[in-house]
Formats: structure tokens, sequence, C-alpha cells
């Protein structure tokens, strides 16, 4: 068995060389990489992995930046980077040699780096594996450290597995039966000397012969979800928002305003609906999907109640939250990870998933319309010009918002315990994320009979509302980043703790700058909304 595989390892060896020899792979010899067959249109063929069929384009850019924190390498796309590396299970060589990053300090004594050094290369990560795997073993205790060490033996691992040719798994289709090989065993002596009669590429030809077979047989939503890729749409979505908000703040030009919102709206209604025909569910079930609803969901909310009440101001909140969430979509991508993975068994039941948690996540997205608006009056009352009417009458649209989110909130509460007692045997159990949700309910009704009582007057009014969204941010991110337990554990992520620290801090910062030396209150005139 062992003289066979290396029988056509040697074999695949000498006919790579053959196609490196041809006019096509002359003409590329100046590159500073050799790439073989491993170009960038490999990017739309299928592959499994994840427990799901995907792009190897999409597969590719998750592995390579959860290795190396980039999407690319030197000139090589990850689409190229990825191809090479599992080219390595056939004894092909590269110059790659990624590195992982070691930012915990134990971590780096546990590896004896020099000082300074925040890197290790892969191929000596590598043979740490057993010494890592021992070390994590012996920890009781989920520290800091302990999952530093725990991320690096997953990526030795996976860099091993990348390595040994056994993470690109290609279709081999027989009859109408489907099976998934890793590439070192797809491309066979025998089809690659086929291929050879008829084409001076016989690799590339081997791949895509296969994978139009597979097409025929398993069908084509992989290269949907290819293009769907390829169109960055988060990034058009963001740049029609900014535009949308300069027409609407800085141009006064209000039609070309709400042309650009409605563009925002379509686009990210095309975003979100491509994304559930490939996953075949609700988009809220990570943490960046439930971004990505909310700030749609918020601006779509914001666009009825403004045509409604008549009322540009709410077009500028959902604007500006929509704006911060499609800014945390593409730029915080060591947070917020895109891709789509197999739910988990609670999450499965369809009709809940997109009642409970979609009723939960447009509630954020209704109370952070009236953070916005908050904030802003704070900032203009205190840096700018602000009248106490103009401070009256804004109060009253926060308020508007404040009542729909809160609704929503506490519907979503509910729904929350019917679910979990279909799924758990229990209505309420004082779950980190179940207790967080009620505490932000509660002083969201508190500020709403505070306000319509006139128990808050005005200059308390608008402060309370910018810092209790600040509970609603522990209920969201909170306890998915800061207190990862419960049993709501499918939402657990990592490298949002310095976020919302940041995020707690600065919006203290603004109320406590904001509202200091301020006289006396501007009144308890309330309006009735």
């Amino acid at each position: 068995m062992l003289m066979a595989r290396n029988l056509k390892y040697l074999f695949t060896f000498f006919a790579l060389c053959l196609f490196m020899a041809s006019p096509q792979s002359l003409a590329d010899g100046n590159r500073v990489e050799q790439t073989y067959f491993c170009q960038d249109e490999l990017g739309a063929i299928p592959i499994r992995q994840g427990g799901r069929v995907k792009p190897l384009l999409v597969h590719a850019n998750e592995i390579i930046k959860y290795l190396s924190g980039k999407k690319s390498y030197q000139n090589l796309s990850a689409v190229q980077t990825f191809c090479l590396l599992s080219l390595q299970g056939m004894d092909l060589a590269n110059t790659i040699k990624l590195s992982a990053r070691v930012d915990h300090v134990d971590a780096q004594k546990f590896l004896e780096l020099p000082e300074g050094t925040k890197t290790i290369a892969f191929k000596d990560l590598v043979e740490e594996i057993p010494r890592l795997q021992r070390e994590v073993r012996k920890q009781k205790i989920q520290d800091s450290r302990t999952k530093a060490l725990q991320t690096l033996l997953s990526q030795a691992a996976l860099y091993r597995e990348i390595t040994g040719g056994q993470n690109w798994l290609l279709p081999a289709v027989t009859n109408q039966r489907v099976d998934w090989i890793p590439v070192t065993s797809f491309l066979r002596e025998d089809k690659i000397l086929e291929a050879k009669r008829i084409s001076q590429d016989p690799f590339t030809k081997v791949i895509f012969d296969e994978v139009e077979r597979y097409k025929k047989v398993a069908g084509d939503k992989h290269v949907m979800e290819y293009h769907f890729v390829k169109a960055k749409l988060p990034l058009v979505s963001m740049l029609l928002t900014l535009l949308a908000l300069a027409c609407l703040t800085l141009f006064k030009k209000f039609t070309l305003a709400l042309v650009f919102s409605f563009s925002t709206i379509a686009v990210q209604l095309a975003l979100i609906t491509v994304r559930i025909l490939i996953s075949g569910r609700a988009p809220i079930t990570n943490m960046y999907e439930t971004v990505m609803f909310s700030g749609f969901g918020a601006l779509f909310l914001a666009m009825i109640v403004g045509h409604y009440k008549k009322e540009r101001v709410y077009i500028y909140m959902g604007l500006m939250y929509n704006a911060c969430t499609l800014m945390m979509m593409n730029f915080a991508t060591g947070m917020l990870s895109e891709s789509i993975s197999p739910l988990v068994p609670v999450l499965r039941d369809n009709f809940w998933l997109s009642t409970h948690v979609t009723t939960i996540i447009m509630s954020y997205g209704a109370l952070a319309l009236s953070w916005i608006l908050a904030n802003t009056i704070l900032i203009k009352k205190r840096f700018g010009e602000l009248s106490r009417q103009d401070e009256v009458y804004y109060s009253d649209h926060i308020y508007t918002t404040l009542k729909w989110g809160t609704i929503m909130l506490g519907a979503g509460i509910i729904l929350g315990g019917v679910w979990a007692d279909y799924s758990w045997g229990r209505f309420w159990g004082w779950d980190p994320k179940e207790t967080w949700s009620l505490i932000a309910f509660v002083i969201y009704m508190a500020i709403l009979h505070g306000r319509y009582t006139s128990w808050i007057p005005h200059k308390r009014f608008i402060p309370l509302v910018a810092g209790a969204f600040m509970s609603i941010m522990m209920a969201w991110f909170g306890v998915n980043y800061i207190l990862a337990s419960g049993l709501h554990s499918y939402g657990f992520s990592e490298g949002g703790a310095l976020f919302l620290g940041s995020f707690f801090l600065i919006q203290t910062g603004i109320i406590i700058i904001t509202t200091l030396g301020q006289g006396g209150s501007i009144g308890s005139e309330q309006t009735s909304s």
C-alpha cells in the first residue's frame, strides 16, 4: 500500500513536471511562486468541508484567514495558497512560509519564543502538537492561556491536515453517487494520462470535467455562492449607506438620500435572500448574521415609521445605525465570521428560529435607533446648538422608537420561553442570555414608564436612553463574547471583548462629558405620542 502510494505521488510529480514545461507554464516562469495548476479559476469548483458543499474560494478564504489573519500570501490569492499547501501532500514543494500569531504572553513562553517575537512558523508549530495536546489536556480551567493554546493546537492540526492533502475534498461521481475524496487521491494516474492526450493542462481538465458531472447530479448551488462572494454585497451596501447619509446631512438632498436608502435596502435584501438560499435557513444564527439583520431591520423599520410620521429624522437614525453594522461586517472580520455553518440541533426548528430570534434582533435594531438619536442630541446639545423645543421634539421621536423596540423585545422573550419549553423542557432557567434580556427589558420598561408619568424629565431621559443600550450590548455581545456560558453556546464567539469594553468606555464617556456642567431641567413638558 505504501509503495503504491509513493508510486502515485512519483508519477504525479513527473506529470506535473511535464505540465510545467509546456509553453503556458514557461510564460509564467518568471513568477516569484511556482503555482503549478493552482489558479484562481479553481475558486469556483465545489468542495466539501465544514459539513456542507461550498466553493473552494469560500473555503480557502476562511482557512487562510484563520491561519494567517489575511486572505492572501504575498503575490498569491487564498485559492492559490490553499492549493499549493495541499499539493505538499503530493511532495510538490513551494516556498510558502505561513506563520501563526502568538499574542498571549504565556503562550509565547510555553513555545519558548525569543523575546519580542509574536509569530511561529507553522512548520515548527506542527512539531509542537504533542506538547500542546498534553498541556491542554491537563488544564482544568478555561482561562485565556488555555484558550490561546487550544487555538494554536487547532491551527497546527488544520495546517498539518492541509499540507497532507486531506483538507481539499473533491467530488468523484459514480453513476448517481457522489463521493468526496482528498485531492491526493482524486488526481489518479489513469485520469491524468487520458486528459493529457487532449489537453496541455490535464490536471485542470480532470478537475473541471468531474465538476461538470457533479453539477448534473447535485446541481450548481455552489456557483451561486461563488458569484455571491465575488459581488461583495456588504461593501456595496456600506458605500450606498454612506452616500445616503452624505446626501441627507451634508448636501441636504433628501430625494437623493431616499434613492440611495432604497438602493441600500435592495442590495441588503439581495444579500439576505441569497444567504438564505445558500444556507436553507433564516440568516440569524451567528453574530455576523444578527449584526447584518439588525442593521437592515432598523433601516427598514425607520423608513416605514418615517413615512408614516412624515419625519426625516427616522431616515437619519436608520442610516446611521445601518452604517455602524455594515462597518462591523466589513472591517471587524476578526470578531465577526461570515462563514455559513450547519446548525446545531436546537436551532433546526426554523419556525422558532424565524420568530423568536428575528423578533429579538429586530428589537435590538429598533432600540438602536433611539440610541443613535439620543447620542446625537447629547453631542449636539453640548458642542453645538439645540433649543429646548427641538430637544422636546426629538425626545418624542426617541420615545416612539423605544415603544417599538421594547414591545418587540418583550415579545421575543416570551417566544424564547415557549421555544425553551419546547426544546429544553422549561420555560425559564435564568440562563445568562435569558437573564440579560430580562434586565434590558426591565430597564427599558422603567424608562418608558418614567417618561410617560413625568417621573423622568427630559434632561435625564435622553442620557438614560443612550446608556440603556449598554444593557442591549451586554445581552447581545457580552453574553457571547465575555460570559460565554449557558445553554445559548451556539452563539459564543471570540475576539469581541475589546470591542465591547471600548463601547462601554466610549458611551460612558459621552454621557459624562455631555451632561457635566449643564444647567437645570428644560422643564417637564410632555408630549404624548
